[in-house]
């Protein structure tokens, strides 16, 4: 059958609208770029499948770095807030972390009204089903019902729907979430692009009715007052929040646990992907730390007008009836009902180190890939990713230079270049400890670090370029001792310019540290590696490192650097080879 060819053309075409798709497709659409976002479903742009949460420890950080940049997830969390914490108060102001719950249809509704009024974006319901090229060079899709879309870049933010299976117990069936789909056609396209592909899980708790919880048995933990806004551009939250609150599992939730393991399909060997390490089922916890006695949960509501309540550190895959007998187990949940089951979901992902630092892959120019299909996990990784990769596609159908950001420049560059550099085998998380220059990328300095690139990309309002300007000046002279000008009106405030520039005043000889090392690092990072560079004929490198190097095909230096089993020496060898090809030499 003859495929309809779409009439109108675009620059960038996103494909997927979860929360790397929505940023990819804002981002583009606001730089000027004829955006077009495809999604399997319209009702489910922007979803919460998993915990209705924004940010955490590092996660809150790239949540402020994405706002900076001229993001949506920040605004969409303050206007769907219905709790919050600022995490590591009793640390130190590198890790301290903003983490909110939302109320996960107003986050749906806000982040679905900025895309459909953002004038340079179409939105429409369809399923990719082929990347189509010409040369190579990504040229559109063609979709499930055979219509063609031709767009000069693609972005490809495919969450968990690649070949997805869902499992509870030993049932399993397709899925890219519970009661959605999967897309079983793009994996066979990816393949033949000769992309390499593998398989990862994730899973979710249950959801329990609150009717059914006896909340007297529970610790309270109420909100922050007042509640922090996750967005540079929120004056106040305006949303009365509401408590979460804390229980924990005990002998009892081990013995049911234990006696329904030859039931799970992850014990059973029915699941054979790897899952995050730093969000394991219950089951892991029991297996794997049995010297804990017990293990936290946190109750947290899933909205203000639903009465679902989301179990936090219960994710499982074991059989509802085991699920309904762990519930019970716990103090305050005896009684409790469950309105949706927890399960584990396998699908397949993109090994990231076929990218390069702008998330484009090395195999199909003009082809991006961002989120969950290039082995992360988490909203705000994929947010960062979706920001990131829609941002590099206008740029290059524009014929301008790349964002690339750097490990000293943002966690957005800390994570893409994890990615890049050391791939995965496991689901990626951020954290604060991946960053070795954290005590540059604060919360509180997000926006010194990153507005500037947000207004020259043209994602930040011009009209407010004034304010920050202002605002920047005030907290540099707040620090050498000075009186600051009055500011101009704005979301930028001298209250703000002073809690910078304090912080900043007591880290002052770390922060000069951290900023004395990142230079020695930006040298590497400029000593760029040609792509022809043959590591087999470089005969002076160990074997051992030829073979790293020749698998990743670092960038840079510094990329090379970071791959895991380079040495310093075997950089300082390549550098020598490299200088020995600039001048001529064998």
């Amino acid at each position: 059958m003859t495929a309809f060819n779409y009439p109108d053309s675009f620059d960038v075409l996103v494909i997927g609208a979860g929360h790397a798709g929505c940023e990819a497709a804002l981002a583009a659409a606001r730089m000027g770029a004829r955006t077009l976002l495809l999604t399997q479903d319209l009702d489910a742009i922007g979803l919460m499948p998993c915990n209705p949460s924004i940010g955490g420890v590092g996660k809150g950080q790239l949540v402020r770095e994405i706002d900076a940049l001229g993001g949506e997830m920040g605004k969409a969390t303050d206007l769907s807030m219905l709790s919050c914490h600022m995490l590591n108060t009793s640390k130190g102001a590198a890790v301290r972390s903003p983490r909110a719950q939302c109320d996960k249809k107003m986050y749906q509704a806000a982040m679905k009204r900025a895309l459909e009024r953002e004038p340079n974006l179409r939105v429409v319901q369809d399923e990719a089903a082929r990347i189509l090229t010409k040369g190579r060079k990504a040229a559109g899709v063609l979709t499930a019902r055979n219509t063609r879309y031709n767009s000069r870049t693609v972005i490809l933010t495919a969450g968990t729907f690649l070949r997805g299976i869902i499992h509870i117990g030993m049932d399993s069936f397709p899925g890219g979430r519970y009661n959605h789909p999967p897309s079983n056609l793009l994996s066979k396209s990816l393949s033949g692009l000769g992309l390499k592909l593998g398989r990862l899980k994730t899973g979710t708790p249950m959801r329990l009715h609150a009717r059914g919880i006896d909340f007297s048995k529970c610790v309270r933990q109420d909100p922050d007052s007042p509640a922090a806004p996750f967005s540079h551009f929120t004056a106040e939250i305006k949303n009365t929040l509401l408590p979460c609150w804390i229980t924990r599992t005990g002998s009892a939730t081990a013995e049911v646990i234990k006696a329904g393991l030859h039931r799970s399909p992850l014990y059973s060997g029915k699941i054979k992907s790897t899952g995050p390490r730093y969000c394991p089922s219950i089951e892991d916890k029991v297996v794997k730390f049995p010297h804990h006695g017990a293990h936290h949960l946190f109750l947290e509501p899933e909205g203000f007008s639903t009465e679902e309540y989301y179990v936090n550190g219960l994710s499982t895959s074991l059989p509802e009836e085991v699920q309904v007998a762990i519930v019970r187990s716990v103090p305050g949940l005896e009684k409790a009902e469950i309105m949706r089951a927890g399960y584990a979901i396998e699908y397949d992902y993109s090994d990231p180190c076929q990218l390069d630092y702008t998330l484009e892959t090395r195999a199909l120019t003009g082809f991006y890939m961002a989120g969950q299909v290039n082995g992360t996990t988490g909203y705000e990784e994929a947010a960062g990713q979706g920001l990131v990769a829609g941002i590099n596609a206008a740029l290059k159908v524009s014929g301008r230079e790349p964002l690339v950001l750097r490990r000293d420049e943002g966690y957005l560059g800390v994570m893409i270049d994890d990615l890049v550099s050391k791939g995965v085998d496991e689901p990626y998380r951020i954290f604060t400890s991946r960053a070795e220059f954290r005590l540059l990328l604060r919360t509180d300095n997000a926006d010194l670090r990153l507005a500037p690139r947000g207004f020259a990309l043209g994602l930040l309002d011009p009209a407010l370029k004034e304010n920050f300007e202002a605002y920047r000046a005030a907290a540099e002279t707040i620090l050498a001792g000075g009186k600051p000008a009055k500011l101009p009106p704005g979301p930028w405030t001298m209250e703000k310019a002073r809690a910078t520039s304090a912080i900043e005043k007591i880290y002052a000889m770390y922060v000069q540290r951290n900023r004395k090392e990142a230079e020695k690092m930006k040298k590497f990072e400029h000593l760029r590696i040609p792509p022809d560079f043959s590591y087999a004929s470089a005969k002076a490198l160990p074997n051992e490192a030829r073979h790293k190097l020749e698998k990743n095909r670092p960038l840079s230096l510094a990329q090379a650097g970071r791959i895991p089993g380079i040495t310093p020496a075997d950089v300082q060898l390549l550098w020598v080879l490299l200088e020995k090809r600039k001048g001529g030499r064998p």
